[in-house]
C-alpha cells in the first residue's frame, strides 16, 4: 500500500510539482507574514529590550515608548531615594526635525541620556565614542537613516531644530516601528534644542535595582515609586514592552492584516492539495477498487491517501521554509526583520500536516463509497 500511495502521487510529476508548489507558497506566505509581524513588534520595543532598566517611570497614560509626554525632571530624586534602587536617570525620547543636505526636512526620534554606556544604548556602535557626546554639539546617527536620508559619514554636519550638530558616531540595528531613524545626543543638549518643551523636563526615568533583585523586590520597588509619584505610571521592562507592542497592534490594524493574509495562504494551500489529490484519486479509482476487492478496509484506503498528503506536506514545508530563509537577507537590506522562532516553525509544520490531511478527506469520501465490483467491469 505504501508503494501504491507513492506511485499514484508521483505518476504525474507535473501535478505533484504543482501540489508541492501550492503548499510551499502557502508555507512561505505564513512564514514571511508572521515573521515580518514579529519583526515589526520587535522594532516597537527594541530600545526597551536593550536598555538595562528594571523599571520605567512614565507620564500618566503614555501609550508607547515613542509617543512620550514630559514631566518635571526633578522627580528622579524621589526615585533615587527609594530603598533598593541602585541607579535612576532621566531619559528623553523626543521627535525632532533634521535638515538634509538637499534642503529637505525629515523627522528623527532622539534618545537623550547623560550616560549612554550605563544603560547599554545604542547597543551596536560601529563608529565613534559615546563619551564624546557630552563634549559639544554632537550626535550619533543610526545606519537605518540612510534609507530615508541618503548616505552619511561620520564627521559630517546636520542641522537639528536649526542647530548645527556634528555626526561623531554611527550605530546599527536601532530600528523604530515607525521607521523614523534614531539619533542619540546628550541629555542637556536635547533640552537646549527644544527649550520650550524640554527645559527642566524629561519623558522617562530609568530605574536599575540592586543586583540580585527578585520578583518580590521588583514589585515592592515599583509599588513604592508609584506611591511617591502618584501622577506617573510605573512599569517593569516586560510590562512596558508589552504595552508598547500592544499599542501598535491595536491602533494600526497590522494584527488583522496578518491574520487575513495567513488565512488566505492556508485556504489556497488547502484547495490546491485537495484538488490535486482528488484528481489523482479519480484517475486511479480502479486501483482503490482493487484494494477493497482483496479485502482492504476504509482504514487501509485512508492510510494510502494520508501518506500522499504527508508526502505533499513535508515536501511543501521544506521548499517553503527554504524560500522564506532566502527572503530574510533581502528583507535585511531594506531594514526589515524576519523573525521565525523555533516554536513558529514547529507550529507551521504541524499546521501544514493537519491541513494536508484534512484536504485528503475530500478524496476519502469518494473512495470510501466505491463498489469493489468496479474492478471487474470493462
Amino acid at each position: 500500500m505504501v508503494s501504491l500511495a507513492r506511485r499514484n502521487l508521483l505518476h504525474d510529476k507535473l501535478r505533484f510539482a504543482i501540489t508541492v508548489t501550492g503548499v510551499s507558497f502557502a508555507v512561505t506566505l505564513v512564514f514571511v507574514q508572521v515573521g515580518l509581524f514579529l519583526g515589526l513588534l520587535d522594532n516597537a520595543s527594541v530600545t526597551i529590550d536593550h536598555i538595562g532598566a528594571d523599571l520605567w517611570v512614565t507620564s500618566r497614560n503614555t501609550p508607547n515608548v515613542d509617543f512620550s509626554h514630559t514631566f518635571p525632571e526633578t522627580l528622579v530624586q524621589r526615585v533615587r531615594s527609594v530603598p533598593g534602587v541602585a541607579r535612576a536617570d532621566n531619559l528623553i525620547v523626543w521627535f525632532m526635525q533634521i535638515a538634509l543636505p538637499n534642503g529637505a526636512q525629515e523627522g528623527i526620534v532622539t534618545y537623550a541620556l547623560e550616560d549612554f554606556r550605563a544603560w547599554g544604548i545604542p547597543w551596536d556602535v560601529k563608529e565613534g565614542n559615546l563619551d564624546d557626546l557630552k563634549r559639544g554639539d554632537f550626535l550619533f546617527l543610526d545606519g537605518s537613516a540612510e534609507q530615508r536620508f541618503g548616505a552619511f559619514k561620520v564627521g559630517e554636519y546636520r542641522e537639528v531644530l536649526e542647530r548645527r550638530l556634528k555626526i561623531i558616531g554611527r550605530s546599527e540595528k536601532a530600528l523604530s516601528f515607525t521607521t523614523t531613524p534614531m539619533a542619540f545626543i546628550d541629555y542637556r543638549r536635547a533640552q537646549e534644542l527644544s527649550r520650550e518643551s524640554l527645559q527642566g523636563r524629561t519623558t522617562y526615568v530609568l530605574v536599575k535595582l540592586a543586583r540580585g533583585a527578585d520578583a518580590a523586590r521588583i514589585a515592592a520597588a515599583k509599588a513604592e515609586i508609584a506611591r511617591r509619584l502618584p501622577h506617573n505610571d510605573v512599569y517593569t521592562r516586560a510590562e512596558w514592552a508589552s504595552k508598547t507592542r500592544s499599542y501598535w497592534v491595536s491602533s494600526t490594524g497590522i494584527g488583522m492584516n496578518m491574520y487575513l493574509t495567513v488565512f488566505l495562504g492556508i485556504l489556497v494551500g488547502t484547495v490546491v492539495v485537495a484538488q490535486t489529490l482528488y484528481t489523482s484519486t479519480m484517475e486511479h479509482i480502479k486501483e482503490f477498487g482493487t484494494v477493497k476487492a482483496i479485502g482492504g478496509s476504509n482504514a487501509d484506503i485512508y492510510r494510502i491517501l494520508a501518506e500522499q498528503a504527508v508526502i505533499a506536506a513535508v515536501a511543501g514545508f521544506v521548499v517553503g521554509a527554504a524560500m522564506a530563509a532566502a527572503t530574510s537577507p533581502l528583507m535585511e537590506r531594506i531594514h526589515l526583520k524576519l523573525i521565525v522562532p523555533p516554536p513558529l516553525a514547529g507550529a507551521v509544520f504541524l499546521g501544514t500536516l493537519v491541513l494536508c490531511l484534512a484536504a485528503s478527506m475530500v478524496s476519502f469520501r469518494k473512495v470510501a463509497s466505491i463498489d469493489p465490483a468496479l474492478v471487474f467491469r470493462g
